[in-house]
C-alpha cells in the first residue's frame, strides 16, 4: 500500500530535518530547499526542488490563536507598563500599540503558519478517522 502523501518513505535521500528549521524560514518540510509559500500566505502545491505534494498542509487557524496569545500577552504588558509609568493620554496607547499589534501579527504568521505545516508533516498528521469494528 503505497501512499504519496507518506512523509518519510525516502530517508535515505532526504534525512528528517526539524519543523523548527525549514517551517519557520518558510522551506520544504521534506529537504528544506524548496519554498513552502507561493504567495504571503498561500501555500506552493507543490515543492520547486523535491516535488514533495503540499495538499496533506492543512494549518487551519492554528497559528492565529497562538499570534493572538503570544502578541496579546506582549502588548497587554507594555500597555500597563507604559500606563503606570508615564500615564500618558489615550491617544499615545492607541497610536503606540495599533500598529505594533498588526505588525507584530503580521510578521509572525508567516513563520508560524509554516512551522504548523512542518509539524503535520513529521507527525503524519492526517484528518482523524473512527474505526469501525
Amino acid at each position: 500500500m503505497s501512499d504519496s502523501r507518506a512523509p518519510f518513505r525516502d530517508k535515505a535521500l532526504y534525512p528528517p530535518l526539524t519543523p523548527s528549521s525549514t517551517g519557520l524560514r518558510g522551506r520544504c518540510p521534506r529537504c528544506g530547499e524548496g519554498r513552502l509559500f507561493s504567495g504571503f500566505l498561500d501555500v506552493a502545491p507543490r515543492c520547486g526542488n523535491c516535488g514533495l505534494d503540499y495538499s496533506f498542509s492543512d494549518a487551519g487557524d492554528g497559528p492565529a490563536v497562538f499570534i493572538m496569545l503570544i502578541v496579546g500577552f506582549i502588548v497587554a504588558f507594555l500597555a500597563l507598563y507604559v500606563e503606570f509609568k508615564f500615564q500618558p493620554p489615550f491617544w499615545v496607547h492607541a497610536l503606540l500599540w495599533i500598529p505594533l499589534v498588526v505588525a507584530l501579527g503580521l510578521g509572525m504568521l508567516r513563520p508560524l503558519k509554516g512551522l504548523m505545516i512542518a509539524i503535520q508533516y513529521r507527525h503524519k498528521a492526517e484528518e482523524g478517522r473512527l474505526e469501525q469494528s
